[in-house]
């Protein structure tokens, strides 16, 4: 990855303000005896986007959280405009105009856009609410943002993930909101999603509402933000210019690794061995003529845009929508998978692209959940499999207080190496990674690289689905590009992006040979 220009805030459509418009002074929080920000300072500008970044438990939520008032400082002080302020409670942040749209939307689905922008706030004609301004001020809103395909009158449930973030930011504007924190926006967004993020961000700081950016991608980063600050156990490590500094320097800062050191190299010794996983001709209603093979040792990533039938081809494998049309072979054995049941028992694994509603039970253990596949399916006779579990997740060096710990308060990387140790116990052949390091920092990200490279190793077939293009191209063996639920072309290891997109977008000539491209 390289560092891009876009990031000078002139390129953005606006230029920060010299002045600071909110400034965290030594700001000091703990938890049950336990400091978990100790004297952190941070130095927002109008129309400034200025990215928070550090690894997962680095303090970046509970200082946006500090900010939002929802959690009030134990030590510190808080200026809007050089005036000191205390946020007693979120409405309190929002009155003076500081907002967060965090991961988890706080949107009603069953409502409209309208009567979700002004929820709590409906603006009234002689005591009843005036619906007819509420959807003409909502309307005027998304015209500002230049999102005028987005409907006042539309039921939020209705929307996708971007268009419901944007609800949020418009929600945040009908407040005057000055400045607003974004909590890994682009988390679960397309790539043409995260390219109309990009515009709305640009309009903000047009705007001079200032953005505080929370993301672990650094292309984002580079892309958008104009100042970075890092944090790294609860303390401020450093705050620099974006066009000072590149990945390289900013890994390091964080992680104290080099980006170049990012993705793990193969180990000489693997050996590739038969093929474990074969599809002839699958299809169903989303993917048709799926013809890919996995070799044991080797990691074979599917890419293309959203929609395009990645997790599809992972579903019609594991029997979630089963393949109605051609043949799967694993170990060269004809496989008829119709549930995930049959799946697994068959040897193969999912781990699913989001971990908090699909792959774990939140409130339950680590341990519990550690053992939920192989309840699932060895009730009788998995004894000799559980007591594997301390062992495995001591392999992925998991970091947490014990086995008892509810897996809600571990980190994302955390929560991930509990979902792959659920999977590992089961003992699988091929194993399906959808999106394996999302929303988790770039320390746990190599952890997960470490554990894949493992895996190969021993023999596993790996089925990796990624949009991020960098981590396709670090680790995966081949690449099968896939357009509109057909398979476009393959890739050899170590092709470029350019090369990848052109096959996603539908824009490779028939019949290309280059760069390693198969048609």
């Amino acid at each position: 990855m390289t560092s891009t220009t876009a990031s000078a805030p002139e390129a953005l459509g606006g230029k920060p303000s010299a002045t600071p418009l909110i400034e965290m002074r030594g700001i000091f929080k703990s938890f049950l005896g336990n400091e978990v920000l100790h004297g952190v300072d941070l130095v927002v500008r109008a129309g400034e986007v200025h990215a928070l970044v550090g690894e997962n438990g680095a303090g970046k939520s509970t200082m946006m959280k500090i900010l939002a008032g929802v959690y009030r400082p134990d030590g510190g002080q808080i200026l809007l405009d050089g005036e000191p302020v205390s946020f007693e409670h979120p409405l309190a942040a929002q009155a003076a105009g500081v907002t967060t749209v965090f991961q988890e939307f706080n949107l009603l689905a069953d409502r409209t856009v309208a009567q979700n922008v002004f929820l709590g706030r409906e603006p009234s004609n002689k005591g009843i609410v005036d619906s007819a301004k509420m959807n003409s001020d909502t309307t005027a809103l998304l015209k500002e943002l230049g999102m005028e395909s987005i409907s006042a009158r539309t039921r939020v449930g209705s929307l996708s993930v971007a268009e419901q973030q944007i609800v949020e930011i418009v929600k945040a504007l009908s407040q005057d909101a000055r400045i607003i924190s974004m909590d890994e926006p682009t988390a679960a967004l397309s790539d043409v999603e995260v390219r109309l993020l990009y515009q709305i961000v640009r309009q903000l700081q047009a705007r001079g509402v200032a953005v505080l950016y929370v993301s672990h991608r650094l292309k984002e980063i580079f892309d958008l933000c104009s100042r970075i600050t890092v944090m790294k156990d609860g303390s401020l490590v450093r705050s620099f210019d974006t066009d000072t500094t590149s990945p390289d320097e900013l890994v390091r800062t964080m992680v104290g690794r080099e980006f170049s050191g990012y993705f793990p190299p193969i180990d000489p010794q693997t050996q590739l061995g038969p093929v474990r996983l074969q599809i002839r001709g699958g299809g169903n209603s989303q993917v048709n003529k799926i013809d890919l093979s996995v070799r044991g040792g080797e990691i074979v990533a599917l890419a293309g845009l959203q929609g395009s039938g990645r997790t599809e081809i992972a579903h019609g494998l594991f029997g979630i929508e089963p393949f109605t049309r051609g043949e799967v072979f694993i170990d060269g054995k004809t496989s008829t998978v119709k549930s995930p049941r049959s799946a697994v028992r068959a040897g193969l694994a999912l781990v699913t692209e989001d971990r908090k509603t699909e792959g774990l039970a939140l409130r339950q253990s680590v341990f519990a959940n550690a053992r939920l596949v192989l309840d699932a399916v060895r009730p009788f006779g998995s004894a000799k499999d559980v007591k594997r579990i301390p062992g495995l997740l001591s392999s992925l060096e998991l970091s947490a207080r014990g086995l008892g710990q509810e897996v809600r308060y571990l980190s994302g990387g955390n929560q991930q190496k509990v979902v792959l140790a659920k999977w590992l116990v089961t003992d699988p052949k091929v194993i399906i990674l959808d999106e394996p390091t999302r929303g988790i920092d770039v320390g746990a990200k190599r952890a997960v690289y470490d554990a894949m490279r493992v895996l190969t190793k021993a023999g596993i077939a790996i089925l990796m689905i990624s949009s991020e293009l960098p981590e396709v191209i670090g680790m995966a063996d081949r690449i099968v590009v896939l357009h509109e639920g057909e398979i476009a072309g393959e890739l050899a290891a170590g092709s470029d992006e350019e090369s990848i997109m052109t096959l996603a977008t539908g824009h490779a000539p028939v019949g290309q040979l280059a760069n390693g491209v198969q048609r």
